[in-house]
């Protein structure tokens, strides 16, 4: 199970979130979901979701990461 740092409901539809990994590091997915439970859905981003671009990454999830490395 993937630990989410944060979300970012970008639409009812679409999630995108952040995750930590083992590390110290961190990398953000998107995905569509059905929208109906978010609290479920999230879960089902953070490890089936597309991986975001750093930048976008980065400036959605920017505060919440800290010194966190980037997962390429």
């Amino acid at each position: 199970m993937s630990k989410v740092i944060a979300i970012r409901v970008l639409d009812s539809k679409v999630i995108a979130v952040a995750v930590e990994g083992a590390v110290g590091d961190w990398a953000a997915y998107i995905g569509a979901v059905a929208g109906k439970n978010h609290e479920t859905e999230v879960q089902e981003v953070a490890e089936k979701g597309s991986k975001l671009h750093r930048d976008l990454a980065k400036f959605l999830f920017k505060e919440e990461v800290g010194k966190l490395r980037w997962r390429d």
